[in-house]
């Protein structure tokens, strides 16, 4: 295949040296030359000294990933085999779980090629495309999968830009078309996954230790409330995990049913709980003037979300979101504080939490976090593939409560 030059600035060097691994713009002298996607690229100094190998491929703020620092290796099926070799088995503990049997096991530039990842549902493989560039390596990926893995069939979703329109597109590719939705399990608790139905597949798997957590320690004889509920994981958790009653709240039409069958999956009775299909923001003012007040509160929105009257950025609006939660969270109730957003890092996401307890004149304990789970494998020279803030801080009276 043949490689294309691309000069890095000279102030940019030492940090594609040092293992970074997203080809960005502003980082190349070049870029004009860039024509087609799946080119693989050669990243030298400005003196033509090489520094690496990677692919042309437009994904959000990058221009394609750096892959390799060995100037000799080819980028061919050789190279994703080994690739998803060492991947699966860094995955071994979790394909001999019986009580979890979704997991994800290929991350990325975490795993060692970024744009994709692949995600495991009891013996089906799902892969993500996340660029046209890396799209253009699948059949390596795909006849890799199948002679390292025993899985029964293998789907797609390409989730990038197709000539100027994002696209959200899924097939099935090898082996055995699965009957949908798909049941795994999760530490024990029942999902339905469907691979066929766009972006979203049911559950979102870098929760799992945080839902775990619920079920072991945090919902026995809990009101708990889910906002931003999706399918109403959480809820489940907490349920299984002996909570008096969950409620679950989201905008989409589509989170009733799917929480229904979930809870159903599970043997609970789902009239028993509460399902709310209703504008989370509304829904605080709503409680607010109820004087709704629960144990347990999960608020894990996206990193952005629009309704008619509101539009929600993470990384500006988390702190007033926050503060809507606190006033109806009990004294002693705790709340599960996540984000997605890969903007901004644990300490800033603590700095909202700080801010919006004393801007309300309250007190809170930190009782402990989480970041990605140990199957969502990400590098240290890369910060922002290491996403998922989660904390569960603990509503106090005492405004003298040891900030953190």
């Amino acid at each position: 295949m043949k490689e294309k030059k691309l000069i890095i600035h000279n102030k940019f060097v030492k940090k594609y040296k040092s293992g970074y691994p997203l080809i960005e713009k502003e980082t190349i002298l070049n870029s004009d030359d860039l024509i087609k996607e799946g080119t693989v690229v050669r990243l030298v100094e400005e003196n033509n000294k090489f520094i690496a190998k990677g692919y042309y491929g437009i994904q959000n703020k990058g221009y394609g990933w750096v892959i390799t620092q060995n100037e000799k290796e080819t980028i061919d099926y050789s190279f994703f085999n080994k690739k998803l070799f060492n991947a699966i088995n860094c995955r071994e503990k979790f394909y001999k779980d019986k009580n979890t049997t979704a997991f994800r096991i290929f991350n990325g530039e975490g795993d060692g090629i970024g744009g994709f990842t692949i995600d495991y549902f009891d013996g089906y493989y799902l892969i993500n495309w996340y660029s046209k560039g890396i799209y253009h390596f699948k059949d390596y990926v795909i006849e890799a999968l199948k002679n390292l893995s025993d899985g029964i069939g293998i789907y797609e979703k390409k989730r990038f830009d197709n000539q100027g329109k994002f696209i959200e597109e899924d097939s099935f590719v090898w082996g055995k078309e699965a009957e949908m939705p798909i049941i795994v399990k999760e530490n024990g608790v029942n999902f339905a996954i469907y691979l066929n139905e766009g972006a979203m597949v049911g559950v979102f798997l870098d929760q799992r230790d945080v839902r775990k957590k619920i079920l072991d320690k945090y919902a026995k004889g809990k009101e708990v409330l889910n906002t931003f509920s999706y399918t109403g994981a959480f809820s489940i958790f907490a349920a299984v995990g002996g909570a008096s009653k969950t409620t679950s709240v989201d905008l989409a039409n589509r989170s009733l049913s799917k929480t229904i069958e979930h809870f159903s999956l599970n043997g609970i009775d789902y009239e028993t709980q509460d399902i709310i299909v209703e504008d989370v923001f509304h829904y605080f003012k709503y409680a607010g003037k109820k004087e709704l007040k629960f144990d347990l509160v999960i608020l894990d929105p996206p990193s952005f979300a629009k309704s008619k009257k509101f539009k929600f950025s993470a990384a500006k609006d988390y702190k007033e979101l926050l503060k809507s939660t606190i006033k109806i969270t009990e004294d002693q109730g705790v709340i599960v504080a996540s984000t997605n957003c890969a903007s901004f890092d644990m300490k800033k996401f603590k700095g909202f939490i700080d801010q919006a307890f004393e801007e309300l004149g309250k007190g809170y304990k930190i009782l402990e976090e989480y970041r990605l789970p140990e199957d969502f494998r990400t590098i240290k020279e890369f910060r922002e593939g290491n996403y998922l803030k989660v904390v569960f801080v603990q509503c106090t009276d005492n405004i003298s409560t040891a900030r953190r």
